[in-house]
């Protein structure tokens, strides 16, 4: 039986990532994967989802080329081609992670894994045993308990990116980030798109300044959003709420994602309070030494740099280091609508109520010169402060690439920058980036176009 000095199940970010680092560290790994490399993130989410959510968003360049004078004629859509450059994009990340595996001279093993309290894994009919095992296993779609639901055809956000023809007609069940990006990648595309949220709105978990702006993009690209729904029954091509039946072709079920815990169930691992996910320590340990878990499988941030920030950690205390913990104020939080939501940290009511003395300064994009120049003036950038001493405390940015211009505001604050230095910094002109200048200045009543 061959022995690792760590065994990882499960190749998505959690665990690839955590895999490679180990490896640098010396050690001797293996990395189970009963699916695909790259995991639910390179696969079914976060790669796929932003490659077609490109393609959405060069369809509205070209309307807005044409509305400015530059004419390109009557536009035409080739799905299955997208969807082939969709899975290039796949295949290449994908095969980039394997290399790096095997350039890190780790041990790959496909199959199914099972795990005996003294940390034997089998795979088949191979057995491993490890001195420690991450667990990386990720997680599942979460399938509502709707009535109908069982009777009809539907995706999930693992089987949607399989799709060949454009649909006509979409419904998307739930409101959530991926429903939204979705809702936004298809409707360029032609999909007649409606999403159907119980909750009282959509994207509750972003700040609700941000959700006006999409929720009036929303309208603007004529996707139907219905909150507060009553769903009563799904048939065949209809979904039925109690006030109206809504007709689709295409049915996608996106209402979260649910751990995968058997492993951890076959360990008799440590629940959280909530019974949901993995108690784990400030190093990612489990209940059980020398088994560790990240990403899905402990809530929190359910992100792919989540995890393996989280991976990076508890592969360092494996080594017998002591990783400083994760700051999770400082783990951005990225919705790829148009215009993109980023966010850090904390809200201006999490801020109060954890007793700072606060301040929220916001700049408009609409004054911008460069969103101006772009036509990309729907957006802001808020960030929440502390009086005292001028602490960064959070931040949002919507607007056109707020996911990389956030970075520029959670730098200042890791390195224990405060609303000072982020206002004394000189930003190139014109540049969307000088809004978070001014947003920084609005709290010291110096900023200049505001």
């Amino acid at each position: 039986m061959k022995e690792f000095d760590v065994i990882i199940i499960g190749a998505g970010p959690g665990g690839y990532v955590s895999a490679i680092r180990a490896a640098q560290l010396g050690k001797k790994v293996a990395i189970v994967e009963k699916k695909k490399i790259g995991g639910a993130c390179l696969n079914v989410g976060c790669i796929p989802s932003k490659t077609l959510l490109k393609h959405g968003e060069m369809i509205e360049e070209i309307k807005k080329a044409n509305s400015w004078g530059i004419e390109t004629g009557e536009l035409s859509i080739n799905f299955s081609k997208l969807m082939k450059r969709k899975d290039q994009v796949v295949q290449s990340l994908t095969s980039g992670v394997e290399h790096l595996l095997k350039t890190n001279k780790i041990t790959l093993l496909q199959g199914e894994a099972s795990i005996t309290e003294n940390l034997i894994v089998s795979i088949g009919d191979d057995k491993i045993k490890g001195q420690n095992i991450l667990l990386a296993t990720g997680s599942k779609p979460f399938i509502p308990p709707i009535k109908g639901l069982d009777q009809v055809d539907y995706l999930t956000t693992d089987s949607f990116f399989d799709l060949q023809e454009l649909p006509k007609a979409m419904v998307i069940i739930g409101g959530g980030v991926i429903s939204v990006e979705l809702a936004f990648a298809m409707a360029p595309l032609g999909t007649k798109v409606t999403i159907v949220e119980v909750a009282p709105d959509i994207l509750l978990t972003e700040d609700v300044d941000a959700r006006k702006i999409i929720k009036k993009e929303l309208k603007r690209k004529n996707i139907q959003t219905i909150v507060k729904a009553d769903i009563r029954e799904v048939k065949k091509d209809q979904v039925i709420l109690a006030d109206q039946e809504i007709s689709y072709d295409t049915l996608l079920v996106a209402t979260g994602r649910t751990p995968n815990i058997e492993l951890v169930q076959d360990l008799k691992i440590k629940m959280d309070d909530t019974n949901k996910f993995v108690a784990v320590n400030e190093y990612y340990e489990t209940s059980k030494k020398h088994v560790y878990a990240v990403g899905d499988l402990i809530g929190g941030y359910q992100l792919a740099h989540a995890a393996s920030a989280e991976g990076l950690v508890a592969v360092h205390a494996m080594n017998g280091e002591s990783p400083h913990p994760i700051d999770q104020t400082e783990i951005p939080r990225c919705v790829y609508t148009h215009p993109e939501i980023a966010s850090f940290g904390l809200s201006e009511e999490q801020a109060k109520n954890a007793n700072y003395d606060v301040s929220v300064t916001t700049s408009p994009l609409s004054g911008n010169g460069k969103a101006i120049a772009m036509g990309e003036t729907e957006g802001f950038v808020k960030i929440i402060s502390d009086r005292t001493y001028q602490e960064i405390l959070g931040a949002v940015i919507v607007g056109a690439h707020a996911t990389e211009l956030i970075g520029e505001i959670l730098a200042v604050k890791h390195s224990e920058g405060t609303m000072n230095e982020l206002a004394s910094l000189i930003h190139a002109h014109p540049a969307v980036a000088e809004a978070i200048g001014e947003s920084a200045n609005a709290l010291f009543k110096q900023a200049i176009h505001m």
